[in-house]
């Protein structure tokens, strides 16, 4: 167990042991905790590898926490306020009971008061929703990211992002290919992003569009940086062309123009909130199995013309 309650501050933890979007959705409801227990120290229990993206939310400390089949590593009866962010299944539930806090902030479940899980909510709200219920004031307009630290590499670069979790969210390489000579055409300094294990689909992706004629200059950066560089990456870079990840999310939390490309996830839920933003899926198409290996239909449904259509239309 963590010997966390040294400091002798009053102890808040939310626990949504995700990925990078989810924490990005998620930071309304930090904010507002931060706010309204402000002598308290705000633990957010998620996989150890978003610790740099934590650190940009401002006011929150990092529990390493893979995942939720394990207890977390806090001893009973330390934490005083605990915040299921997770969502609202039993094996969520049972680890902040575990915790035996004083105060639980979570949805209606059995033997725990709060508010009815709703389908259909952006992320944002949802967990804004949940805070209202409890009585603590949150914003879900609050999104965005206090600045990298990191410099970016290429500052007013044209971040291609060409991963994602899941098959299911993977636009074909040729396509972004397709996608990066024209830019390039056009004048965008393009740079392809991802983490380590799509440095392979990156430099594939590079490739092809060098093939067809793009310039470009050492444009390979996935699996080359850390997430706080990558978030400087895309905090000063000119365009983000995306699916639904992180790098998406990344766009909206420092403004920057993006075109997201959506497949199994409905976007009136995981979209980007007001701004340069543009969302291209098919929703008639969509067959929503986010764990699916293969591309879904309302993302193969997107053509390259679409994309560069909605980046003409982009202030960038």
């Amino acid at each position: 167990m963590n010997n966390i309650e040294s400091n002798g501050q009053p102890l808040l933890l939310a626990l949504r042991a995700l990925k990078l979007g989810d924490l990005l959705v998620a930071v309304p409801a930090l904010r507002g905790l931060r706010r309204a227990f402000p002598e308290h120290r705000i633990l957010y229990a998620a996989p150890t590898w978003v610790a740099e993206a934590v650190e940009l939310v401002g006011g929150i400390d990092h529990l390493p926490t893979p995942g939720l089949d394990d207890p977390l590593t806090i001893a009973p009866g330390v934490v005083d306020v605990a915040v299921n962010l997770h969502g609202n299944g039993a094996e969520s539930r049972q680890r902040i009971e575990e915790l035996q806090a004083k105060r639980v902030v979570a949805h209606r479940s059995p033997g725990m008061d709060g508010p009815d899980w709703a389908t259909g909510l952006p992320e944002r709200e949802r967990w804004t929703r949940l805070l209202a219920w409890h009585g603590i004031d949150a914003d879900p307009l609050d999104y965005r990211l206090n600045k990298p630290r990191a410099a970016s590499p290429r500052p007013g670069a044209t971040v291609i992002h060409v991963g994602a979790a899941y098959g299911s969210r993977l636009w074909p390489v040729e396509r972004f290919a397709e996608v990066a000579v024209e830019l390039t055409k056009a004048g965008h300094d393009v740079v392809f992003t991802g983490g380590a294990s799509e440095r392979e689909r990156a430099e594939e992706t590079a490739a092809l569009a060098k093939r067809q004629g793009a310039n470009l200059d050492a444009g390979v950066l996935a699996g080359r940086q850390g997430l706080a560089e990558f978030a400087a990456t895309v905090a000063e870079a000119r365009l983000v062309v995306s699916a639904d990840t992180g790098a998406a999310h990344l766009a909206s939390a420092y403004e920057r123009p993006s075109v997201v490309l959506f497949g199994p996830a409905p976007a009136e839920e995981w979209g980007p909130p007001p701004g340069p933003h543009v969302v291209l899926t098919a929703v008639e198409l969509r067959r929503g199995d986010v764990f699916a290996a293969d591309p879904d239909p309302a993302l193969l449904a997107v053509t390259v013309r679409d994309v560069l259509d909605a980046v003409d239309g982009l202030p960038c």
